[in-house]
């Protein structure tokens, strides 16, 4: 795996990874899910939100001397990936430690636009169903190999090709129809039909390019080295339960238009250490084995605050937030009124505050604030009014009430089952469930092995389900209330778990697809999120943050349109 390293101590009991992130088969079910779009975040340096209390995420910290090459960041994560190929993988440490490796045709800013990077121009046809790339010249993989027009027709070959398993890269270009080199440095690629989201979907590190040598071999290997274009190269790839080093890439010259710095990365190298626990990663950052750790959970984040020569990063998730979604299609919840009771009658906001600390802002709608074509305007529904939801419920017909104080009609208490399998997720869930009861709602917790999960999302047979997904648009609603994406035995793992059909939403989901511009396509969303909320299809509860916790010697740190933390433009000022 490269140099050794001083190894860093870790606990396996109580661990808490980052709350809201895909839960329950986060194998099985994240990997079909923790989605379609991504984990996503805004920028925290200039064109993002500012960190939270105790860091700056741009180069202007308080003593700052001038970016200066060298160094070695040491950096702890919580997660790994169960395969490091971005075509692969569709997990949020897949884009992270894939990122320093492979550049994209296109740049997507944190404000949602997009700018030339590899392809440094292209031409829509008028039908919008032909793309023309013009590429780079002089750009190099870090194999040697030069990139040209055959490069990107065998990724995206790669990427759709049933034999790679793509879990979401795939989705993502779900209307690619096939590529062709034009020339050494001009692509043509044809669609099925008009996507408005193509162009974003090629932004993303899912749809890195990757040198055609290492996509002729097994997809396993892939899992391990991923060699690309991008300002860092690691020899030795990942390795399970240990990580990942990477050393720079001194013939980098071709980075992205709108990004914070060009040429070659500052650091030496990068080395990543896996250390799932939250409390033995704080431990190893404070104790100086570390100089920087992803995912601190909030009682993690609430000491570091308090702890001298640290600097907390931070940036929220875009896409949907962390929420319970209900079973639309049968059981209690197919009524609207009962999950506009659920969702008025429980104080989501007061209950996300006191189990987090204070940490993570509630939600309001169907999409993060900090999403690209967000609609601020849905935010009112999702305020607390516990008699508006006693109404509803007596409007429903659960009128009567039993021994124990619950609603109940036709002689069947108001039960709502609620299936997770992520431990994390207990205290948050106990909460939810004591104020359920104070309006006469049963919520039932059932903690399931991965399996179980899978057979019971299969089969339709729960009333709620929890998680949250990351996308740099607003077009991952596309992605978890189509119908197509309901998830079935037939149709396998999808991300549909509300099970929502709305033929409204099936044709804006359609106009949206075919619009012209971002604002069209925002326009149309704003649609989507105001019909979602008035069927009450979700029920946000908080907006997941991105972590990067770190010393104070290190700077400009900053984050990937996907959430992530950008590791190539970290420096070391000691």
């Amino acid at each position: 795996m490269g140099a050794a390293r001083r190894p860093v101590t870790t606990r396996r009991s109580g661990a808490t990874g980052r709350a809201g992130t895909t839960t329950a088969p986060a194998v099985a079910v994240g990997a079909a899910m923790l989605v379609l779009a991504l984990a996503a975040g805004c920028s925290s340096g200039a064109d993002g939100p500012a960190p939270a209390a105790g860091g700056a995420a741009g180069g202007g910290e308080a003593g700052a001397a001038s970016p200066r090459a060298g160094g070695t960041l040491r950096l702890a994560v919580e997660k790994e990936p169960e395969c490091l190929d971005p075509h692969q993988s569709p997990t949020e440490s897949a884009r992270l430690l894939t990122r320093p490796l492979v550049d994209s045709l296109v740049y997507q800013d944190p404000r949602g636009g997009l700018h030339p990077w590899l392809a440094r121009e292209w031409t829509v046809s008028g039908d919008r169903l032909t793309y023309t790339f013009r590429l780079r010249e002089g750009v190099t993989f870090t194999d040697g190999r030069k990139f040209d027009a055959a490069a990107v027709v065998a990724n995206l070959d790669h990427v759709v090709d049933p034999k790679t398993k793509s879990l979401l890269a795939a989705s993502l270009i779900a209307a690619y129809e096939s590529a062709k080199a034009v020339d050494p440095l001009t692509v043509e690629v044809k669609l099925k039909r008009p996507d408005s989201g193509f162009l974003s979907a090629l932004a993303q590190p899912n749809l890195g390019i990757e040198s055609p040598a290492t996509l002729k071999g097994p997809a396993s290997k892939l899992c391990a080295v991923v060699v690309g274009t991008g300002p860092f190269r690691s020899d030795g790839g990942f390795t399970p339960q240990k990580g990942i080093d990477y050393v720079r890439n001194p013939a980098y010259a071709w980075a992205p238009e709108g990004a914070a710095r060009g040429g070659p990365g500052l650091l030496d190298r990068i080395e990543v250490t896996v250390v799932p626990d939250n409390s033995a990663r704080l431990g190893a950052l404070t104790s100086g084995q570390v100089d920087a750790v992803t995912g601190l959970a909030p009682a993690g984040i609430g000491t570091l605050k308090s702890t001298p020569g640290f600097a907390l990063h931070t940036t929220r998730f875009p896409g949907a937030n962390y929420s319970y979604w209900p079973n639309t299609a049968k059981g209690p919840l197919s009524d609207v009124n009962v999950r506009k009771a659920l969702r008025a009658g429980i104080d989501w906001r007061r209950i996300v505050k006191n189990v987090y600390f204070g940490v993570y802002d509630g939600a309001d709608g169907p999409l993060s604030a900090s999403t690209p074509g967000y609609d601020p305007s849905v935010a009112a529904a999702y305020g607390h009014d516990p008699a508006e939801a006693n109404r509803l419920l007596d409007q429903a017909g659960w009128t009567q009430r039993d021994a124990q104080g619950y609603r109940t009609k036709d002689g069947r208490r108001l039960t709502l089952r609620h299936m997770w399998s992520d431990p994390s997720v207990g205290n948050l869930a106990v909460q939810i469930q004591a104020a359920a009861r104070q309006i006469g709602v049963e919520l039932v917790e059932e903690n399931l092995d991965g399996g179980t999960f899978v057979d019971r999302l299969l089969a339709g047979d729960y009333e709620l389900i929890d998680t949250s997904f990351s996308s740099p648009g607003p077009d991952v609603l596309r992605v978890l209330f189509g119908a197509d994406n309901i998830p079935t035995p037939e149709r396998g793992i999808s991300n549909n778990m509300a099970r929502y059909d709305n033929p409204e939403v099936e044709s804006a989901f359609r106009r949206a697809l075919g619009a012209r511009d971002q604002a069209e396509q925002f326009g149309v969303y704003a649609e989507v999120q105001r019909r979602i909320t008035e069927d009450a299809a979700v029920l946000p509860i908080y907006s997941p943050l991105s972590t990067l916790a770190a010393r104070e010697g290190v700077r400009d740190v900053r984050f990937n349109v996907d959430g992530t933390p950008d590791l190539s433009g970290i420096w070391l000022a000691s």
